[in-house]
């Protein structure tokens, strides 16, 4: 699949863009835990209990046929450029992406909070997890984009947005995936893109560690709030403008 156009132009550091504050992320987080009570369970006859479990092993084989032609048809890639609400945002109008998931990688400990990661104090960079079909789109088309929505040259920064947890970072799933990483980057200084070298991090695979719930598809949720009018919008636009003929149908 031959690589697609980039233009970055408009990238870089807007002093009236507002920096996003995790306090106003959300104004509460799931927190209900659902009781069950469970009557006398009736009487089944051997029979009937038979019939129940070949319903489902038949079942689960099903799934596990569906689970593994996915797993023949899908890769995953983990990247970090900034805020995750950006790149969660564009990534889910890309076609051949199949799901995309904000969460942490790259620190230390299990499990990090929103606000242990906006700390500063375990090292985790904000990153979405890709789930795409590269018989659709390739490796190295998915990198074009992500370098296309983010400043690669800014460390441990997008715009207002400053720490490590923004750090520009490729976390490779594959040895594949990290020749292509490289491959792309060299592509990119070539081209002189911008002024300023590229800087973005090509790491291993770490441990993905899914984000809270209220952060998943927060720009579809929260499209009106002032971070996502200001920084998100603005992003997703430029997308939909340059790769008009890669969106979802």
């Amino acid at each position: 699949m031959s690589s697609m156009p980039l233009s970055v132009s408009d990238v870089g550091v807007d002093a009236a863009v507002p920096a996003r504050d995790y306090r106003t992320a959300s104004s509460a987080r799931d927190g209900n835990v659902v009781g069950v009570s469970f009557g006398p369970a009736r009487a089944t006859k051997s029979r009937e209990r038979a019939a129940n479990r070949a319903i489902l092993t038949d079942r689960r084989s099903e799934e596990l046929l569906t689970m593994t032609t996915m797993s023949e048809s899908t890769q995953t890639a983990v990247l970090g450029g900034g805020c995750f609400w950006c790149l969660e945002a564009v990534f889910d109008q890309l076609a051949g992406v199949q799901s995309v998931e904000s969460g942490y990688a790259g620190g230390r400990g299990a499990n990090p909070s929103y606000e242990a990661v906006c700390s500063g104090a375990t090292g985790h960079a904000e990153v979405v997890r890709i789930r795409f079909d590269p018989a659709v789109l390739s490796f190295r088309d998915l990198l074009r984009v992500f370098f296309s929505i983010h400043d690669p040259t800014t460390r441990d920064r997008q715009g207002n947005d400053i720490g490590t947890q923004y750090r520009s970072v490729i976390f490779c799933q594959t040895p594949e995936q990290q020749s292509d990483a490289q491959a792309v980057i060299a592509e990119l200084t070539a081209e002189e893109i911008w002024s300023a070298p590229i800087v973005t991090e090509i790491a291993g695979a770490a441990t993905f560690y899914p984000a809270e719930s209220y952060h998943q598809e927060y720009f579809e949720r929260n499209g009106r709030q002032p971070y996502c009018q200001a920084v998100v919008a603005p992003k997703v636009a430029k997308f939909r403008k340059q790769y008009v003929d890669r969106l979802k149908r």
